[in-house]
């Protein structure tokens, strides 16, 4: 037998489009990161881009457990000496680019560097629940379902 490894050709991908209302945003995260590297697929292999382009809508509306809204801090820093600075979750979900609570927990979960960047590419998140990516004709994929613990009624 031999391995089988992905040349560009033998790559297909598919569109998925993922509403975040009410789900867990760490089970949300984890599915999603998933479907970018292309670990659901048989042909995955490890160094191409062989997974999805996937569309979250809904963003603004996911959920976060426990006291995370108030307790999860994303921390920058400006480049200058005690330039260290702080938002919480919470401050994000009601500021001006929800998404980025979405976006950066599955960032964290692709690898770094060259490959988790193109595939990083792949992933659509919007605060609303409007896409302009209906001429893809993307599968709605319902990650709410998949467990009882993926969605979290407030």
């Amino acid at each position: 037998m031999k391995t089988f490894s992905a040349r560009p050709a033998d790559i297909e991908k598919k569109w998925f489009v993922v509403d975040a209302q009410d789900v867990v945003l760490g089970r949300l995260a984890v599915e999603v990161a998933k479907i970018l590297r292309g670990k659901h697929k048989t042909t995955y292999t490890p160094h191409m881009d062989c997974g999805d382009n996937v569309i979250i809508i809904n963003a603004e509306k996911v959920a976060l457990t426990g006291n995370k809204l108030a307790d999860k801090k994303y921390y920058w820093h400006t480049g200058h000496p005690g330039g260290i600075k702080e938002r919480t979750a919470g401050q994000i979900l009601e500021g001006r680019f929800p998404e980025r609570v979405v976006s950066k927990a599955i960032e964290r979960m692709v690898p770094r560097g060259p490959l988790g960047r193109q595939q990083m590419r792949n992933l659509r998140v919007y605060a609303g629940a409007d896409h302009q990516h209906e001429a893809q004709q993307p599968e709605v994929l319902d990650i709410a379902s998949k467990n009882i613990k993926n969605k979290r009624s407030q």
